[in-house]
């Protein structure tokens, strides 16, 4: 491994990467065992920038490592390039979450053929050559999501009622597998109708929020709203707040940040979220241990939780919030 310098936990501007940081202790103090770097798909989403701090937070406790984030700016060519650049640098290892499944596949591999560990974070790549996979299993998450919808209209057999579902980004395969798994409940109820057709929020608040304030415009009686994200979910709930319809609908969505889903809920705006807990910290201890030599296996799954008004306040007291 080269040497380089550091100072401690300070952030670095590269010269082939405006948005690629270095996080490391100082040279003078020790060498440096492993280099890994981390392509984040983007920092400007809240569940992102946890990400990131879980990832930096658990790179703190690793002297050893020297950890490289780079940040696609929410653009698959950038991304693209940042790996590009990580291969270059000959990493160690490779943590990648990807804006696109598809759009990040050729470069995974390209990877996987220098012969670089790779760490798929989140978003899985259309390959099964890499390393492992850590992230949340969104189907799961999606069918529990739909369950809970179908009690709120009333139950298995008896659900009656109007649903928004508003899609995050539609190349990615979370949207997908949140859509898939929410409707295997909620498709079994005949008296359940779906208003829109595939509407893409694109994980954004301010985009779901039009798509919201359109479906209200068209649709007196609107029962549910499903977010694939909990900003989403809220901002549907903005826009239904802004038409004085908010008291008549429930809100679902996931993710679960202290600040963001838990405490919507907590304040009576959505109806529930469910944890997707950022895989940044597990997917680090992951790949130091393969760098150690250990066995990893080929999956981790990471595990999820229904929030609702009943245990919101306690996981924010937990939270010290």
């Amino acid at each position: 491994m080269k040497r380089r310098d550091f100072v401690g936990l300070t952030v670095l501007t590269l010269a082939f990467a405006s948005s690629t940081v270095l996080l490391g202790g100082s040279a003078e103090a020790q060498e440096k065992k492993w280099t890994i770097g981390f392509s984040q798909a983007t920092t400007i989403e809240p569940w992102r920038a946890q990400f990131n701090k879980d990832i930096i937070a658990e790179a703190a406790k690793h002297p050893e490592v020297e950890l490289i984030i780079t940040d696609g700016e929410d653009k698959t060519e950038k991304q693209v390039a940042d790996v590009e650049n990580l291969i270059r640098q000959e990493v160690d290892a490779l943590l990648v979450s990807p804006k696109e499944s598809a759009g990040l596949t050729g470069v995974v591999q390209q990877a996987i053929d220098a012969k670089i560990p790779v760490f798929v974070l989140d978003r899985n790549v259309e390959t099964d050559q890499h390393t492992q996979f850590v992230g949340g299993d969104n189907k799961l998450i999606g069918r529990a999501a739909g369950e809970y919808a179908v009690e709120l209209l009333g139950g298995p057999g008896k659900a009656q009622g109007n649903i928004v579902e508003i899609w995050g980004g539609m190349g990615t395969q979370p949207a997908h597998d949140r859509h898939d798994g929410f409707h295997e409940f909620t498709d079994k109820e005949p008296g359940i109708k779906n208003l829109l057709d595939q509407q893409s929020g694109d994980w954004k608040q301010d985009q779901a929020y039009d798509i919201m304030a359109t479906a209200l415009r068209s649709n007196e009686k609107i029962d549910v709203v499903y977010g694939h994200n909990d900003p989403m979910a809220y901002g549907a709930y903005l826009a239904a707040k802004d038409a004085g319809r908010e008291k008549e609908i429930k809100f679902i969505g996931i993710d679960a940040l202290p600040g963001e889903g838990v405490t919507w809920v907590k304040n009576g705006e959505l109806t529930a979220t469910f944890l997707y807990a950022t895989p940044g910290a597990e997917g680090l201890r992951q790949a130091i241990k393969h760098l150690n030599g250990e066995k990893v296996e080929k999956a981790i799954t990471l595990p999820t939780e229904k929030v609702t008004a009943e245990n919101a306040e306690a996981i924010l007291k937990e939270k010290g919030m």
